[in-house]
């Protein structure tokens, strides 16, 4: 079972959610690239997982809970001590970055509270970045529109997102598409509406991201 909830107000800015988790029995979850890092306490103990590029299939026993704290895509600057794109497609355990204190899932809003007030923050461009890929333009046109260069435009995005522009931008029209079939739009007018070419450039790029063809994903969520 998963659910989420909303942040502490003061954190609100930085995390789009809290979550929980809950197996109850065997099974995989499949964890799919969102943009977002997550602060994750599972049977394992308290551990990073940064930005991915691909899928990752999580083993869950019976039993087996996780609880996570979510940043906003591009939110979460330097708060975990190394620049995101350090954490791509990783899982770090917390103790080995020492920035935070050995936090349990009760004191855990606490410690980022005072932990965002002081580590460096992220790029006050990052929304404006995301929000302009997210339209389908070009790389080259998005940089145009904010006033950067390409290269700039890359330094960026790889700082606050972890990877560079053009797979942010799959990333983000990826998880539209997503939004737009949970609510049960027609898959040929979701990849219209996403920046997709036609519907079999949909399907290829989600097997790409996630794995599994659009329907067996769907059936997970």
């Amino acid at each position: 079972m998963y659910r989420e909830w909303a942040p502490d107000p003061a954190i609100a800015g930085r995390v789009t959610c809290l979550w929980t988790s809950t197996a109850d029995s065997a099974t995989t979850s499949l964890v799919v690239p969102d943009g977002c890092v997550d602060l994750i306490w599972g049977p394992d103990g308290p551990q990073v997982a940064g930005p991915d590029t691909g899928p990752k299939p999580v083993r869950m026993s019976p039993g087996d809970r996780y609880v996570g704290i979510r940043f906003r895509p591009g939110a979460v600057g330097e708060v975990f001590g190394v620049p995101v794109e350090a954490l791509r497609d990783l899982r770090v355990p917390l103790a080995e970055l020492g920035v935070l204190p050995e936090l349990t899932v009760e004191t855990m809003q606490e410690a980022l509270t005072v932990q965002l007030r002081t580590a460096p923050g992220p790029d006050p461009a990052a929304p404006a970045i995301a929000a302009a890929l997210r339209t389908g333009r070009s790389v080259a046109e998005v940089a145009r529109d904010l006033g950067l260069g390409e290269r700039q435009l890359h330094r960026r995005s790889l700082r606050a997102f972890g990877y560079g522009p053009k797979t942010l931008q799959r990333i983000v029209r990826f998880q539209r598409a997503l939004r737009l079939a949970r609510r049960g739009t027609a898959l040929a007018e979701v990849a219209v509406a996403s920046g997709y070419a036609d519907q079999a450039h949909l399907a290829n790029e989600v097997r790409r991201l996630a794995g599994v063809p659009l329907g067996r994903l769907l059936n997970r969520q």
